[in-house]
C-alpha cells in the first residue's frame, strides 16, 4: 500500500512538473499581448484562442471534425502499422527476406509525405482512399522498422535458456523472441501514432472537405489565426493523449520487466 501511495506521489510530481514549461509559456504569451508586444493579428492571445475553442465546441464544429479525423487517422494507422508490423516480424526473422525486402524498405521509408501526396491524389483522387493511404504509408516504417530491430536485438543467452527447456521453433518465438522485442515494438506503436497525426495533417491540407485540416486550411484563406491555432492544439493535444495510452498500455502489458528488476 506504502509503495502504491509513493507511485502515485512522484506521478502527480511528474504531472506539475511537466505542466511548469507550458503553463510558464501561456502566462508570457497572454502577458506579451496585452502589453502590445506581439501583433494580437498574427497571433492572439490565449484568452481569444479559448474564446475561439469554447464557441467551436457550441456550434459542434470542432467535435464533428474532430471525429472525422480521428477516423481517418485510426485506419491509416490500422492499414499501415499492421502491415509494418507484420514486415518487420518477417524481415527480422529471415536473413533471406532481409537481404531480398530491406533495400527496397529503406529506399521507400525515405520519401516524404509532401512528395508523394500528389500522387496519392491522382491515382486515388480526392477521396477517403488517398488520406488514408497517405496516413498508411507513414503509420508504416515506425514499426517496421522497429519490429526488425526488436527480433535482431534478443539477447542470446535467452536462446541458450530455450535449448535448455527444450523448447520447439514455435515456443521459441511466442514464448521468448516476441516478449523480448514488445518494448521495441510499442515504441514503434509509439512512433508510428505520431505520423500517422503527421500525415493525416498533410493529406487533409492538400485536400478535403472535413476534419481539422480542413478547419485550418479554410481558416488561413480567411486569417482566422485564432481558428488556426484550435487547430494546432487539438492535433497536439490528440497527439499526446494517444500516446500517453499506448504507453500506459505498454507500461501494464510490461509490468513483468518491472518485477525481473525487483528480483534481482
Amino acid at each position: 500500500m506504502q509503495t502504491r501511495k509513493s507511485k502515485l506521489s512522484i506521478g502527480t510530481a511528474n504531472i506539475f512538473v511537466g505542466l511548469l514549461v507550458p503553463l510558464s509559456l501561456l502566462a508570457a504569451w497572454q502577458y506579451a499581448s496585452v502589453t502590445g508586444m506581439v501583433n494580437e493579428v498574427l497571433v492572439p492571445p490565449p484568452a481569444s484562442i479559448a474564446d475561439e475553442f469554447v464557441s467551436m465546441i457550441v456550434s459542434g464544429e470542432l467535435q464533428h471534425n474532430l471525429g472525422i479525423s480521428a477516423l481517418r487517422a485510426m485506419l491509416g494507422f490500422l492499414l499501415g502499422g499492421g502491415l509494418g508490423l507484420t514486415a518487420g516480424l518477417w524481415v527480422g526473422f529471415s536473413l533471406r527476406t532481409e537481404r531480398l525486402l530491406d533495400p527496397s524498405m529503406q529506399l521507400l521509408r525515405t520519401l516524404p509525405h509532401l512528395a508523394v501526396a500528389p500522387l496519392f491524389i491522382l491515382w486515388f483522387g480526392f477521396g477517403e482512399t488517398s488520406k488514408i493511404l497517405l496516413i498508411a504509408k507513414g503509420a508504416f516504417f515506425p514499426l517496421y522498422v522497429n519490429a526488425f530491430l526488436g527480433v535482431r536485438t534478443v539477447e542470446g543467452n535467452l536462446f541458450d535458456v530455450a535449448k535448455v527447456l527444450e523448447f520447439s521453433r514455435w515456443e521459441t518465438i511466442t514464448k521468448l523472441i516476441l516478449p523480448a522485442s514488445l518494448p521495441s515494438i510499442f515504441l514503434g506503436i509509439r512512433l508510428s501514432i505520431g505520423v500517422s497525426w503527421l500525415g493525416l495533417v498533410v493529406a487533409e491540407l492538400m485536400g478535403s472537405s472535413s476534419g481539422i485540416g480542413y478547419i485550418i486550411n479554410d481558416a488561413r484563406s480567411f486569417s482566422q489565426t485564432s481558428v488556426i491555432f484550435v487547430g494546432i492544439i487539438v492535433f497536439a493535444a490528440v497527439g499526446k493523449l494517444t500516446d500517453s495510452l499506448v504507453k500506459g498500455l505498454e507500461r501494464y502489458l510490461l509490468r513483468w520487466r518491472e518485477n525481473l528488476k525487483g528480483d534481482g
